[in-house]
């Protein structure tokens, strides 16, 4: 039997990342033209460059960060590079306030919201955890509670349009790893809640899917610095994992894995008895 699920485990595996792969061949970027889209945590790393991806499209991009001036900079690119629109609402995601005021810009000036990508994240440390309490609590506003205000902020605008919600999640939300105490407890509520919500949707008939994003290690400016010397993997590019993203809300599929060999191939095989998911390279809906 051991045998057995050593050799089937791996072909499992193979099928399923064809299958995964292949679906990815059904989206075409003209279905995010003229579409409307929030990006959270958008003035660097994978949030900057999926909103060039969503501006080459042609979507009408809505980008948020703290820091305006860079936030400046990437709506002019987008708006080089052919965004339908492109507008800016700085300020911290911790502030309610700011969440308000990206769903009033939406409403107002966008006429509604087709899609919102949640991908800001509060900075952490990659060591032991220290025991400070406050650390955690401050990342959980950031990297979890904000995500639940925006999204249900968000959410009538979306049941109207049939939209997407996008979480942009982390492998440490499914495994516990060591030297991410405070960020893994903030990635394991995220997964939580937006699974959990994606089923009471399905029972209730909501049109609004629901992507949740596991991330393996991206070269953003962040954790190269806070893990590069640590991870003995090579880091895989912010620009395919953002686009991969998209791909994923946009065919409304249940999870993306990126890159899927070194984050849904391990945990099948070191988690045997986990089941994917029935929709694992479909598009979906909910």
């Amino acid at each position: 039997m051991g045998l057995l699920q050593k050799i089937l485990i791996p072909v499992l595996g193979l099928v399923l990342a064809f299958c995964f792969y292949s679906s990815r061949e059904n989206f075409k970027p003209e279905m995010l033209r003229g579409k409307r889209v929030i990006v959270t945590g958008a003035s660097t790393g994978i949030g900057e460059q999926m909103a060039y991806h969503l501006a080459r499209m042609g979507a009408h991009v809505l980008v948020t960060a703290r820091t305006e001036a860079k936030l400046q900079q990437v709506v002019e690119r987008c708006r080089a590079l052919g965004a339908g629109s492109a507008r800016l609402v700085s300020g911290s995601m911790e502030d309610v306030a700011t969440t308000r005021q990206l769903v009033e810009v939406a409403e107002t000036e966008l006429g509604g919201l087709d899609m919102l990508i949640l991908n800001h994240v509060g900075k952490s440390y990659f060591n032991y955890f220290d025991g400070d309490v406050g650390h955690v609590q401050k990342l959980l506003n950031i990297n979890f509670l904000s995500y639940v205000a925006m999204t249900v902020s968000a959410l009538p605008m979306l049941k109207r349009s049939g939209g997407s919600i996008v979480v942009v999640s982390s492998m440490a939300g499914k495994v516990g790893f060591p030297f991410t105490v405070p960020y893994s407890a903030t990635k394991f509520a995220l997964d939580g809640f937006f699974s959990s919500l994606r089923q009471e949707f399905s029972i209730q008939s909501v049109n609004v899917s629901i992507t949740l994003c596991i991330l393996g290690f991206i070269d953003t400016e962040n954790a190269m610095r806070a893990a590069a010397d640590v991870l003995l993997t090579s880091p895989a590019p912010k620009e395919e994992c953002a686009l991969e993203i998209i791909k994923g809300g946009t065919l409304r599929q249940r999870e993306v894995y990126y890159r899927y060999a070194s984050t849904k191939l391990p945990l099948l095989l070191t988690h045997p008895g986990w089941s994917p998911s029935p929709d694992l390279g479909k598009a979906v809906t909910n």
